[in-house]
């Protein structure tokens, strides 16, 4: 075993798991803040207080635009934004290993994702967390960019701070352009 409970065999069965491509939606409001939703507890999170920006897989022969504004709408309610930049490249993180084998039927070690930053080109009564078969988010709110990393569960922080770093740019841009 190694230092995380994990032995060699099930170490390398873990590397060889794909990750799952997936994309992220980073939608800022006319004052440059980011919206961010506080996920649906249930029973086999070990998270009771968890935040996330909006995001899911990519589908079978889906572009991951076309899959960033699917997954917002299916999540938030709303279609009324436009892509105002990308990350240059996919950020991965791995799943811990109590989700690994568990997590989106065992398939994947974790998430590759491609992030867009969006433009909320709404008003926030547009907001339906309800649109789409079982909720993602029970709550939602907007906050600073920088916040991010400070809000999300542990093995997710790491592309978040990427995904600030990223679009770091963004929120001073955004506000300025009202």
């Amino acid at each position: 075993m190694n230092d995380q409970g994990v032995g060699h065999d099930d170490a390398s069965r873990v590397t060889d798991l794909p990750y799952r491509p997936c994309v992220g939606v980073v939608l800022f409001n006319r004052d440059g803040l980011v919206w961010v939703g506080q996920r649906c507890v249930r029973s086999d999170d070990n998270f009771t207080v968890a935040w996330q920006l909006p995001q899911g897989g990519i589908d079978d022969n889906e572009a991951p635009d076309v899959a960033a504004f699917r997954e917002l709408k299916e999540e938030t309610g709303i279609d009324a934004a436009e892509i105002i930049a990308e990350t240059e490249n996919w950020l991965t993180y791995e799943l811990p290993d109590h989700l690994i084998g568990v997590a989106w039927g065992g398939k994947y070690r974790g998430q590759k994702q491609k992030w867009f930053a969006l433009r909320f080109l709404g008003d926030d009564h547009d907001f339906d967390l309800n649109t789409h078969g079982t909720p993602e988010f029970s709550s939602w709110r907007w906050v600073p960019l920088v916040d991010l990393p400070d809000l999300i569960v542990a093995f997710k922080r790491g592309v978040y701070t990427q995904i600030v770093a990223a679009f770091s740019h963004l929120p001073e841009k955004v506000s300025s352009e009202q």
